[in-house]
């Protein structure tokens, strides 16, 4: 499956791409960074409501930013829809995280799912499922 980098201006294009999120029925839109340097999924925590995830009840971890703190997010299983196509996962959803517009899928959880090829001179995203 393909996908368009989503362009901001002339001069900035990234990896975005549309998923949706579902777990115990609900379910929600939302634009996430394909991001080969992060380490995990991490979404804001303001999707929990809608979702129905009892944030505090996920598996407690803690990640860095730029400004060297670390900050807790909290690790769930969802179903990720790609491409209308599904695939079970763990996610964490950290607050503040709406500040970036959003979410950001990683090594665990999406690389480790799909073969990811970036090609910026297409503005093009390619996923392929694994095996």
């Amino acid at each position: 499956m393909k996908f368009r980098y989503k362009k901001f201006s002339k001069d900035v294009l990234r990896p975005i791409i549309p998923v949706v999120i579902e777990h115990d029925g609900n379910s929600v839109g939302y634009q996430v960074l394909v991001d080969s340097g992060s380490d995990s999924c991490i979404f804001d925590a303001d999707l929990c409501e809608i979702l129905g995830v009892d944030l505090e009840r996920g598996e407690r971890h803690d990640v860095s930013g730029i400004s060297g703190q670390p900050e807790p997010y909290y690790v769930h299983d969802v179903t990720l829809w790609v491409g209308g196509r599904p695939c079970e996962t763990r996610v964490g959803f950290k607050m503040d995280m709406g500040r970036f517009g959003h979410g950001v899928v990683g090594q665990k959880g999406f690389f480790d799912r799909f073969v990811v090829k970036f090609d910026l001179s297409k503005e093009e995203i390619e996923l392929k499922e694994r095996a």
